[in-house]
């Protein structure tokens, strides 16, 4: 029997052998690879500095005096909408930068090492929560130069980032599921806007849902974005946990669930 032979199939029993732990310990490893590789290009964070500042600005302005009379009214309704809006559109990105890594055969060594099938994918995911961390934190920080003041106080603001920036993890396995079947970088991208637009858009993220028509309320009541926004409101405006918050992190639960292994065999049938 040939070497060729063994060795793929030695790696393979290697890799049904990773423990839980070690599968953690290697997905923080291929996390911290993420965070050199964003070190390196740091033009990668364009978009998660940018646009809180102008989605933030932009809306409140636009909006703020027809919908609630004036800006101060809005901030308080507007700043947790952009906050959900602009926290998981950032995600889109994990599945198109996978997708070019997958293209430049980064995913493909990798592939050949004897480690969990999984850590590769869970790490590239886990190091984008610094690019969420970072779009939260400037969201919060552009409401509070405009004027926002949450009554929950400080510890309501980490609770609310904590759920966003969780949810937006787990949308993340969504994106990247797209990013191992796409074609291309461009098609992940394009894929996920026509699924994140709607969903984010329409939704109580920017306007009260009895402004809608009778026949889109519908719609936007059982949207999972909606009680996103509705649970970090409560939060933020009440300093209370309510239903809202136990939906969103149960949603959050399932799509991990049901898209991390779809994800994980559609990577390994790339081998």
């Amino acid at each position: 029997m040939s070497t060729a032979t063994i060795i793929p199939g030695a790696q393979r029993q290697l890799k049904n052998r990773v423990t839980v732990g070690e599968t953690i310990r290697q997905s923080f490893s291929m996390a911290y690879r993420g965070l050199l590789k964003i070190k390196r290009t740091p033009e990668q964070l364009f978009d998660v500095t940018l646009q809180p500042i102008i989605f933030t600005l932009m809306f409140t302005y636009i909006f703020g005096g027809a919908i609630s009379g004036d800006v101060a009214s809005y901030l308080p309704v507007i700043i947790p909408g952009i906050l959900v809006q602009t926290v998981i559109t950032t995600s889109v990105v994990t599945g198109t930068q996978l997708r070019e890594d997958m293209d430049k055969g980064v995913f493909d060594r990798f592939r050949s090492l004897p480690i969990a099938r999984i850590s590769p994918l869970a790490g590239a995911l886990l190091a984008d929560t610094v690019r969420y961390t970072i779009a939260t934190t400037l969201t919060f920080v552009m409401g509070f130069i405009m004027g926002f003041r949450p009554a929950g106080g400080i510890g309501a603001v980490i609770v609310a980032a904590l759920l966003v920036i969780v949810c937006a993890w787990a949308i993340s396995w969504i994106f990247a599921f797209f990013g191992v079947i796409a074609r291309s970088a461009s098609s992940v991208q394009g894929i996920s806007m026509i699924v994140l637009f709607p969903l984010t858009f329409l939704s109580n993220a920017f306007v009260p849902v009895d402004t809608l028509p009778t026949w889109l309320q519908g719609f936007v009541n059982v949207n999972p974005v909606s009680h996103l926004v509705t649970a970090v409101r409560e939060i933020l405006n009440n300093g209370a946990i309510g239903a809202d918050l136990v939906w969103s992190l149960v949603g959050a639960a399932v799509v991990v669930a049901i898209f991390a292994p779809l994800t994980v065999r559609a990577y390994m049938r790339k081998a």
